[in-house]
């Protein structure tokens, strides 16, 4: 069974000298969970998203293979 992190990060920077004052970049990852299955990291990944306002930098849920 493969297994996957779960993790949050913004997806842009701020950089006044680009349009709209930012600039793409992903960011920094913050895990929220470490191996869980497949339908689990799905959920979290829902479930955080769902609760989280992305913000003007785009943070959002995702996961990878562990």
């Amino acid at each position: 069974m493969e297994l996957y992190n779960v993790f949050h990060r913004t997806w842009w920077r701020s950089n006044p000298s680009w349009p709209d004052g930012r600039e793409p970049g992903a960011g920094r990852k913050t895990y929220l969970a470490r191996k869980v299955t497949y339908e689990q990291a799905r959920e979290l990944c829902r479930t955080w998203n769902a609760c989280h306002n992305p913000g003007e930098l785009s943070r959002k849920a995702e996961f990878e293979a562990a």
